[in-house]
């Protein structure tokens, strides 16, 4: 048996930290000492989940008493991942681009123990994101609130960015960028039920290690 001393996100996204916080885990954000951009040119899936790696790897490394969730989400329009935009004229260009089209939003997830920060499980989500038709003004309006600035994409599903769907098909904590579902699924099937015992420490199987 492993001992897990803490949990921790390797990210410093304040949504995703809200969504383990309502879930009630107890744990700590903390962000990864790489660049995640140094992994590009993959297919949206592989990239996600590349990074999500990149991360999670990278800070169970400095900590080989924890328990690393390590996250990531890339963007699709026609199976081509985008990323974040730099300024409010690129923001509005995406905007026009996606208007009254569906893309994707690709969440990837991996759970890093033990010495050497070894992948325990990963996963990816796919969601689909149907954007209902923009006017011009819309767009400006959307642009000028700041809210694409940081993002995966150019827009917060989660605050005024609802405004811009018609619909969106999946688990709303996947569209924000942590899928709580497979995750808290992932950590029962490693022996961690955060429903009966929160807060570490937790006991991992040798066999899951």
């Amino acid at each position: 048996m492993t001992l897990v001393k803490q949990l921790i996100l390797a990210s410093r996204s304040a949504f995703r930290a809200q969504l383990l916080t309502a879930a009630g885990l107890a744990f700590r954000a903390e962000t990864a000492p790489v660049d995640e951009h140094v992994l590009h040119g993959l297919p949206p899936r592989e990239l996600a989940l590349g990074r999500a790696r990149l991360k999670g790897r990278a800070v169970a490394r400095l900590h080989p008493d924890a328990l690393v969730i390590g996250a990531d989400q890339v963007p699709s329009l026609d199976g081509q991942p985008f990323e974040q935009v730099h300024s409010a004229a690129e923001a509005a260009a995406w905007l026009r681009r996606l208007a009254g089209k569906t893309h994707y939003l690709h969440s990837a997830v991996g759970l890093f123990a033990g010495a050497g920060g070894r992948e325990l499980t990963s996963f990816v989500t796919d969601v689909a994101m149907p954007m209902r038709p923009l006017s011009a003004a819309e767009i400006e309006a959307y642009v000028k609130s700041g809210e694409w600035e940081g993002c995966a994409g150019c827009y917060q599903f989660e605050n005024r960015g609802i405004h811009l769907f018609e619909d969106a098909v999946g688990d709303h904590s996947s569209v924000i960028g942590l899928p709580l579902q497979p995750l808290l699924k992932a950590l029962r099937a490693l022996g961690v039920d955060p429903l009966a015992q929160p807060a570490p420490p937790w006991r991992l199987s040798e066999a899951n290690l």
